[in-house]
Protein backbone atom coordinates (compact mmCIF):
# COMPACT_ATOMS: atom_id res chain seq x y z
CA UNK A 1 0.00 0.00 0.00
CA UNK A 2 1.52 3.19 -1.06
CA UNK A 3 2.19 5.91 1.12
CA UNK A 4 3.54 9.54 1.53
CA UNK A 5 3.39 11.08 4.96
CA UNK A 6 5.18 15.20 5.71
CA UNK A 7 6.62 16.15 8.93
CA UNK A 8 8.65 19.01 10.49
CA UNK A 9 11.57 18.60 12.38
CA UNK A 10 12.92 21.00 14.13
CA UNK A 11 16.91 20.56 14.39
CA UNK A 12 19.81 23.32 15.73
CA UNK A 13 19.21 26.51 16.01
CA UNK A 14 16.49 27.99 14.21
CA UNK A 15 16.76 25.10 11.60
CA UNK A 16 13.52 23.22 10.47
CA UNK A 17 13.52 20.31 8.36
CA UNK A 18 10.71 19.65 6.21
CA UNK A 19 10.53 15.82 5.21
CA UNK A 20 8.76 13.68 2.96
CA UNK A 21 8.38 9.46 3.88
CA UNK A 22 7.49 7.90 1.15
CA UNK A 23 7.23 4.78 -0.80
CA UNK A 24 5.60 6.17 -3.68
CA UNK A 25 7.37 5.86 -6.89
CA UNK A 26 6.00 8.91 -8.22
CA UNK A 27 6.39 11.20 -4.93
CA UNK A 28 10.17 10.02 -4.60
CA UNK A 29 10.70 10.62 -8.32
CA UNK A 30 9.04 14.36 -8.23
CA UNK A 31 11.63 15.32 -5.39
CA UNK A 32 14.26 13.34 -7.05
CA UNK A 33 13.24 16.18 -10.06
CA UNK A 34 13.56 19.19 -7.86
CA UNK A 35 16.82 18.34 -6.34
CA UNK A 36 18.24 17.73 -9.91
CA UNK A 37 16.77 21.14 -10.77
CA UNK A 38 18.52 22.80 -8.07
CA UNK A 39 22.18 20.89 -8.04
CA UNK A 40 22.22 21.77 -11.91
CA UNK A 41 23.02 25.78 -11.04
CA UNK A 42 25.69 24.39 -7.87
CA UNK A 43 29.57 24.54 -8.50
CA UNK A 44 29.84 21.42 -6.00
CA UNK A 45 26.79 19.27 -6.27
CA UNK A 46 26.62 17.65 -2.62
CA UNK A 47 23.71 15.39 -1.52
CA UNK A 48 23.54 13.92 2.10
CA UNK A 49 23.25 10.55 1.66
CA UNK A 50 22.29 7.95 4.56
CA UNK A 51 21.26 3.91 4.45
CA UNK A 52 18.66 2.19 7.52
CA UNK A 53 18.91 -1.10 7.56
CA UNK A 54 16.41 -4.49 8.30
CA UNK A 55 16.74 -6.31 10.64
CA UNK A 56 17.63 -9.17 9.16
CA UNK A 57 20.59 -10.93 9.44
CA UNK A 58 23.80 -11.34 7.09
CA UNK A 59 22.90 -11.83 2.95
CA UNK A 60 19.09 -11.53 4.12
CA UNK A 61 19.57 -8.06 5.40
CA UNK A 62 18.48 -4.87 3.09
CA UNK A 63 17.79 -1.47 2.98
CA UNK A 64 14.71 -0.02 4.74
CA UNK A 65 15.09 3.36 4.52
CA UNK A 66 17.06 6.09 2.21
CA UNK A 67 17.35 9.27 3.54
CA UNK A 68 18.73 12.21 1.14
CA UNK A 69 19.30 15.45 1.56
CA UNK A 70 20.62 18.77 -0.19
CA UNK A 71 20.22 22.71 1.59
CA UNK A 72 17.78 22.93 4.52
CA UNK A 73 15.70 25.02 2.50
CA UNK A 74 14.48 21.85 0.29
CA UNK A 75 12.71 18.72 1.01
CA UNK A 76 14.60 15.94 2.90
CA UNK A 77 13.54 12.47 1.49
CA UNK A 78 12.67 9.54 3.17
CA UNK A 79 12.50 6.68 0.62
CA UNK A 80 11.14 3.52 2.74
CA UNK A 81 12.83 0.82 -0.24
CA UNK A 82 11.29 -2.16 2.40
CA UNK A 83 7.72 -0.89 1.27
CA UNK A 84 8.04 -0.05 -2.09
CA UNK A 85 6.67 -2.22 -4.54
CA UNK A 86 9.42 -2.00 -7.59
CA UNK A 87 12.57 0.23 -8.26
CA UNK A 88 12.19 3.69 -9.01
CA UNK A 89 14.08 4.68 -12.19
CA UNK A 90 14.61 8.48 -11.51
CA UNK A 91 16.13 7.87 -7.76
CA UNK A 92 18.19 4.78 -8.88
CA UNK A 93 19.35 6.95 -11.93
CA UNK A 94 20.36 9.88 -9.38
CA UNK A 95 22.24 7.49 -7.07
CA UNK A 96 24.64 6.52 -9.62
CA UNK A 97 24.85 9.58 -11.66
CA UNK A 98 28.88 11.02 -11.09
CA UNK A 99 27.87 13.83 -11.28
CA UNK A 100 27.10 14.11 -7.57
CA UNK A 101 29.27 13.84 -4.72
CA UNK A 102 26.94 11.80 -2.07
CA UNK A 103 28.35 12.51 1.21
CA UNK A 104 28.03 10.29 4.54
CA UNK A 105 29.70 8.62 7.41
CA UNK A 106 30.77 5.11 7.50
CA UNK A 107 29.08 5.37 4.03
CA UNK A 108 31.43 1.67 2.22
CA UNK A 109 28.61 -0.10 4.46
CA UNK A 110 25.66 1.80 3.23
CA UNK A 111 27.20 1.39 -0.91
CA UNK A 112 27.58 -2.46 -0.08
CA UNK A 113 24.17 -2.90 1.50
CA UNK A 114 22.48 -0.94 -1.55
CA UNK A 115 24.31 -2.89 -3.72
CA UNK A 116 21.90 -5.97 -2.06
CA UNK A 117 19.12 -4.57 -4.15
CA UNK A 118 21.05 -3.45 -7.14
CA UNK A 119 21.29 0.12 -6.19
CA UNK A 120 24.94 1.84 -7.16
CA UNK A 121 26.48 5.04 -5.58
CA UNK A 122 28.67 6.30 -8.35
CA UNK A 123 30.44 9.13 -6.61
CA UNK A 124 30.70 9.32 -2.79
CA UNK A 125 32.80 11.06 0.06
CA UNK A 126 33.10 9.28 3.50
CA UNK A 127 33.16 12.32 5.61
CA UNK A 128 35.46 10.20 8.75
CA UNK A 129 37.67 9.16 6.57
CA UNK A 130 38.67 12.98 4.90
CA UNK A 131 38.64 15.56 8.15
CA UNK A 132 39.36 14.32 11.73
CA UNK A 133 38.84 16.16 15.14
CA UNK A 134 41.80 17.97 15.61
CA UNK A 135 41.84 16.41 19.37
CA UNK A 136 40.49 12.91 18.48
CA UNK A 137 41.90 9.95 20.68
CA UNK A 138 39.60 7.81 18.64
CA UNK A 139 40.66 5.75 15.44
CA UNK A 140 37.28 7.29 13.48
CA UNK A 141 35.20 10.02 14.55
CA UNK A 142 31.25 10.18 14.97
CA UNK A 143 28.63 11.96 13.10
CA UNK A 144 28.09 13.33 16.77
CA UNK A 145 31.95 14.01 16.56
CA UNK A 146 31.86 15.74 13.88
CA UNK A 147 29.07 17.87 13.64
CA UNK A 148 29.14 18.95 17.31
CA UNK A 149 32.42 20.92 16.32
CA UNK A 150 31.42 21.65 12.83
CA UNK A 151 27.54 22.69 12.84
CA UNK A 152 26.43 22.39 16.19
CA UNK A 153 26.81 21.56 20.24
CA UNK A 154 23.17 20.18 19.65
CA UNK A 155 25.18 17.30 18.12
CA UNK A 156 27.35 16.15 20.18
CA UNK A 157 25.31 13.27 21.77
CA UNK A 158 23.22 12.58 18.79
CA UNK A 159 23.28 8.97 18.88
CA UNK A 160 22.40 8.73 22.08
CA UNK A 161 18.66 10.12 21.15
CA UNK A 162 17.70 6.86 19.79
CA UNK A 163 17.93 3.36 21.44
CA UNK A 164 19.32 -0.26 19.74
CA UNK A 165 16.04 -1.08 20.09
CA UNK A 166 14.69 1.37 18.04
CA UNK A 167 17.53 1.25 15.46
CA UNK A 168 16.01 -2.51 15.00
CA UNK A 169 12.76 -1.35 13.55
CA UNK A 170 13.49 1.07 10.25
CA UNK A 171 11.21 -1.43 7.99
CA UNK A 172 8.57 -1.60 10.77
CA UNK A 173 5.74 1.19 9.55
CA UNK A 174 4.88 3.77 10.47
CA UNK A 175 7.97 4.86 11.97
CA UNK A 176 8.03 6.51 14.95
CA UNK A 177 8.58 10.60 15.50
CA UNK A 178 11.52 9.40 17.40
CA UNK A 179 13.03 7.79 14.15
CA UNK A 180 11.65 10.73 11.62
CA UNK A 181 13.59 13.39 13.97
CA UNK A 182 16.93 10.91 14.22
CA UNK A 183 17.13 10.49 10.34
CA UNK A 184 16.43 13.60 9.55
CA UNK A 185 19.38 15.29 11.65
CA UNK A 186 21.58 12.53 10.61
CA UNK A 187 21.49 13.04 6.99
CA UNK A 188 21.07 16.47 7.02
CA UNK A 189 24.28 16.94 9.17
CA UNK A 190 26.21 14.85 6.86
CA UNK A 191 25.03 17.08 4.15
CA UNK A 192 26.23 20.58 6.04
CA UNK A 193 29.27 19.17 6.93
CA UNK A 194 30.54 18.44 3.78
CA UNK A 195 29.12 21.61 2.23
CA UNK A 196 31.31 23.46 4.70
CA UNK A 197 34.14 21.65 4.78
CA UNK A 198 34.15 22.25 0.34
CA UNK A 199 33.91 25.96 0.90
CA UNK A 200 36.24 26.13 3.47
CA UNK A 201 38.66 24.53 1.12
CA UNK A 202 37.57 26.29 -1.81
CA UNK A 203 38.41 29.76 0.39
CA UNK A 204 41.80 28.32 1.31
CA UNK A 205 42.85 27.43 -1.93
CA UNK A 206 41.73 30.84 -3.77
CA UNK A 207 43.31 32.99 -0.82
CA UNK A 208 46.53 30.32 -1.69
CA UNK A 209 46.58 31.36 -5.00
CA UNK A 210 45.80 34.59 -4.85
CA UNK A 211 49.02 35.19 -2.91
CA UNK A 212 51.17 33.68 -5.45
CA UNK A 213 49.57 35.78 -8.18
CA UNK A 214 50.45 38.98 -5.31
CA UNK A 215 53.90 37.34 -5.05
CA UNK A 216 54.81 37.29 -8.36
CA UNK A 217 53.31 40.74 -9.84
CA UNK A 218 55.80 42.00 -6.85
CA UNK A 219 58.55 40.23 -8.18
CA UNK A 220 57.43 41.57 -11.64
CA UNK A 221 57.79 45.06 -10.42
CA UNK A 222 61.07 44.27 -8.63
CA UNK A 223 62.43 43.12 -11.43
CA UNK A 224 61.26 46.29 -13.73
CA UNK A 225 64.27 48.16 -15.51
CA UNK A 226 63.51 51.61 -14.68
Amino acid sequence: MGFTKEFEVQAHGNTDLQVIHTNELHKAATIIEQYERHLEFECHKIVGVDVEYTNDVGQDQKPALVQLSVRKDHLVLFFQLSAADKNCTRFDNFLADPRYTFAGFSIDGDIEMLGHVGLEIAHSVDIQKEWRVPTATKPLDSLGDVSGILVHDYYKDMKKKITNAEHQRWARMPLTMRHIEHAAKDDHTAYEIWSRLTTIQEGLRRAKLEKEQSRKRARSWGDYDY
